[in-house]
């Protein structure tokens, strides 16, 4: 059982090393894409209302296949070419998780008694002010286990990238049929291996509740 992992610990590292900068980069780029769009979602202005509602009712209800699909083949058609398939899959990733942390942000605010933010505006803040001085910070200590969801689901959600000629962990089943090694063992290798990235998610998201607790 050990000899799959370590005859191809080279396929096995780089396909791990590409999931884990896949989740990194598009964990960050989707908490702020859908931080700002949880902003229009409650902003006073209604066209900006309508673009928040508008995308994340559209991606939400859009399978992320057909949005690696459309970033992948057809954005190049319209000549919106990404400079590599790993980029590719970083901004389908990006768009398709923002729509979820929006709506998890939104809630976080709906939280926040809406007397302070009165009290923000009756001394002269603006709504961008109150936003992210009196709203934002309040609203975070209340999503941490809904984020940290929804950030586990990213980092499964990797694995699609896999059909997308992006050699993450999803890819190594693949290659290592071409190998002529034990499927099954293969598989538990990647569970194993997944498990390892989700797990301290867990803890870390445990550890900030007791945080948000104690601020409390």
């Amino acid at each position: 059982m050990l000899s799959v992992l370590t005859d191809n610990w080279e396929l096995f590292r780089e396909g791990f090393w590409t999931t884990i900068r896949l989740f990194v980069v598009s964990g960050v780029l989707s908490l702020v894409l859908g931080t700002l769009l949880a902003g229009f979602r409650v902003s006073p202005v209604p066209a900006l209302r309508a673009v928040g509602t508008g995308y994340v009712n559209i991606l939400r209800n859009t399978p992320l296949t057909l949005v690696f699909a459309f970033l992948v083949f057809g954005a190049p058609k319209m000549n919106l070419t990404l400079p590599t398939f790993f980029w590719s899959a970083v901004a389908a990733l990006t768009v398709y998780t923002s729509a979820f942390i929006c709506e998890v942000v939104r809630s976080g605010i709906n939280t926040v008694a809406p007397g302070q933010s009165e009290a923000a505006r009756a001394v002269g803040m603006t709504f961008i002010q109150v936003l992210g001085i009196v709203v934002l910070p309040q609203a975070f200590r209340a999503i941490v286990p809904p984020l940290t969801s929804v950030l586990i689901a990213l980092l499964k959600n990797t694995t699609i990238a896999a059909g997308f000629s992006v050699l993450e962990a999803g890819a190594i089943p693949a290659a290592m049929a071409e190998r002529g090694e034990n499927q099954m063992l293969t598989l538990v290798w990647i569970t194993i291996g997944f498990l390892i990235l989700i797990i301290p998610l867990v803890f870390l998201q445990r550890w900030a509740e007791r945080r948000t607790a104690v601020a409390a």
